[in-house]
């Protein structure tokens, strides 16, 4: 095992190690040592006689401002958040403008939400895989070369795979079984969580460890999301799924974090749970289907990804059942395979001690996504009860879900782990698949069902149907009739769009020509949503950002505003302006204090000054 002192070192072992055919692959989203990548990245593009293949997925980036507006409120917020020196990825910006260059190839199996739907480049080269079919396509792709950060031990000679242990453990022991030779590279960086579990490993474990000074960026960490009411609904819903004593999977995201923050209500505020499901209706359904109480036992998690949600759920007494991993020989409150968060989930774990430190491990993908494993029969008796949320775009009437494609072909996001906890959720006994969406889009001002007849690019298969949730309720699907599934999913359908649902199911024979739409699903609209949880507001729950935000109170104001300016259409940011010319009786020096136009200094900042005004005077 070599140690190396600077980039430059490990950029030169790299390429007198494997000549002019380099075939790189670095972990998914945090685990990337972007300096590194950048320095080999660049070295290739001046060599056309050099061959490079970068294996990766959920390549982690923050947007460039596109205007002098959002630049104003991004770059402070970027520069506190983000620090002055973060190093972005540039094949990312190269394969942004479909620049890469010709002896350079990016082949992502997950993309960053949205980031390359007009890359042409970055979609040709998209490779559509379950997280657990990743580690034998490394090897088919001739993998020669692996990188990584990994975190260093305060208290021994040991080293972490922190982050990402989800793909390289299996990847390594694949190269193994096969007798192929892959170069591995370690980046030490100071402030990456020592995590412990199966991502401990010994210095021998590398062919090489860089520790250098010149690694002291931060770490990317998502900034806090919102939700807001529709986005609330889904999450009180969704709590009630979730049974005391049970195993749980989530994803992240703004519908995460609203499940986790309403199953955190059912266990600290009962009363006040149990008030806002009678008034909607709740405490009529099934106590078999549903759970309102709160926990005794507690939650196991196991999922695919480590976030937020289950740092708050650790510290709310809820995620405390333990399994007895059979492997690691210990018990486990919490399996991982990769974690990505906030400042302050990256701040938990580097401060984990005792039982919360020792109960969690991050371990490799094969053992948290499915269940083919030696001891396939523990992993079965451990996941008991267990509940899988996953988010999609659109659900077909028939059940099927698109979660990562558009209709046309292009990539929004990436399959991921998501068929796989699906799968399981059918194998285990008693487990159950939950895909939760908003029932509506908007784009340009117009409204979209994403309850639809069809869909050509699905990720779940109608065979696969279990639990779907909207802000208007939830549909059990599985085991059910085609006709009963459409009816269900049209009842939890937005009003607008009901009508049209029927009008199709009924002309393709799918549903009974006698149907109508029941009563208690007729007023299925976001006003009657947004009036429910408002009501509730005023008792402290259903936050706009139900764990604090990264933004001040200002940013968060000019947020909305410029948001809203984004959609609006060109007649009504005419309007929008008008609204900023006149008086008004709220001032708002500080939000045009943070974009520095409470002084404007020339006609383009006054423009702006007035348009801004006439925003934040339209959302209060």
């Amino acid at each position: 095992m070599k140690r190396l002192q600077s980039l430059a070192e490990a950029e030169d072992l790299i390429f007198n190690s494997l000549g002019n055919a380099i075939h790189m692959a670095t972990p998914l989203g945090l685990g990337k040592p972007n300096q590194l990548i950048n320095q080999v990245f660049d070295r290739a593009a001046r060599s056309p006689q050099t061959r490079l293949k970068i294996f990766t997925a959920l390549s982690l980036d923050f947007a460039d401002p596109a205007s002098d507006i959002e630049a104003r409120f991004l770059g402070p917020f970027y520069k506190r958040h983000f620090g002055d020196d973060y190093p972005h990825l540039k094949y990312v910006r190269a394969v942004q403008k479909n620049q890469l260059p010709k002896n350079i190839s990016l082949h992502e199996f997950y993309f960053q939400a949205g980031a390359f739907l007009k890359s042409y480049q970055a979609q040709q080269n998209y490779i559509s895989l379950n997280y657990t079919h990743v580690a034998p396509a490394i090897l088919q792709h001739d993998i020669n070369v692996v990188v990584q950060l990994i975190s260093k031990s305060a208290k021994g000679p040991g080293y972490s795979l922190s982050c990402n242990p989800d793909l390289t453990l299996d990847v390594i022991d694949l190269y193994k079984k096969h007798g192929k030779s892959i170069l591995k590279i370690g980046v030490v960086h100071p402030d990456l969580p020592y995590v412990g579990g199966d991502a401990e490993v010994a210095e021998d474990f590398f062919d090489a460890i860089l520790e250098s000074d010149e690694i002291n960026h931060q770490l990317f960490a998502l900034p806090k999301t919102s939700a807001d009411e529709i986005e609330h609904m889904i999450g009180f819903y969704a709590s009630h799924l979730v049974k005391d004593g049970g195993t749980l999977q989530i994803g992240i995201g703004s519908l995460s974090d609203a499940l986790v923050h309403s199953t955190i209500m059912r266990h600290e505020r009962n009363d006040l749970y149990k008030r806002i499901g009678q008034q909607l209706g709740l405490s009529s359904v099934n106590a078999t289907d549903f759970y309102r109480e709160p926990f005794k036992t507690g939650l196991y998690g196991t999922s695919e990804m480590l976030m937020d949600g289950f740092m708050h759920l650790r510290k709310a007494g809820i995620l405390i059942r333990e399994i007895f991993d059979h492997d690691e020989k210990a018990r486990r409150y919490l399996h991982g395979a990769f974690y990505l968060g906030s400042k302050d989930f990256y701040a938990w774990l580097r401060g984990l001690k005792g039982p919360d430190h020792e109960g969690l491990s991050m371990t490799r993908v094969s053992k948290i996504n499915d269940l083919y494993d030696p001891h396939e029969m523990a992993l079965r008796r451990q996941r008991k009860d267990a509940r899988f949320f996953n988010t999609c775009m659109s659900v077909t009437l028939l059940g099927g879900a698109a979660s990562d494609t558009l209709e046309d072909g292009n990539v929004v996001s990436g399959v991921g782990g998501q068929y796989n906890f699906v799968a399981m959720a059918h194998e285990l006994e008693n487990a159950q698949s939950i895909l939760m969406l908003r029932s509506v889009r908007e784009k340009n001002g117009k409204r979209f069902s994403n309850i639809i007849p069809m869909h050509g690019q699905l990720t779940i298969p109608r065979h696969l149907r279990d639990i779907v949730i909207t802000e208007y309720g939830i549909a059990f699907l599985r085991g059910e009739s085609d006709e009963t599934v459409i009816q269900r999913l049209i009842e939890i359908s937005d009003s607008e769009f009901q009508g049209e649902l029927i009008e199709w199911a009924k002309k393709n024979k799918k549903l009974s020509v006698s149907y109508e739409l029941p009563e208690r699903a007729k007023n299925n609209t976001p006003a009657k949503v947004k009036s429910f949880i408002q009501g509730f507001q005023k008792e402290g729950v259903f936050a706009a950002f139900p764990f604090g935000s990264d933004y001040t109170e200002e940013e968060i104001a000019v947020g909305k505003a410029l948001l809203k300016l984004k959609h609006a259409t060109l007649g009504k940011r005419i309007g929008i302006l008008l609204g900023g010319l006149l008086p008004s009786a709220k001032s708002f020096d500080r939000e045009l204090d943070r974009l520095d136009l409470k002084s404007p200094k020339s006609v383009k900042e006054i423009f702006f000054q007035k348009l801004v005004l006439g925003a934040l005077g339209k959302i209060g």
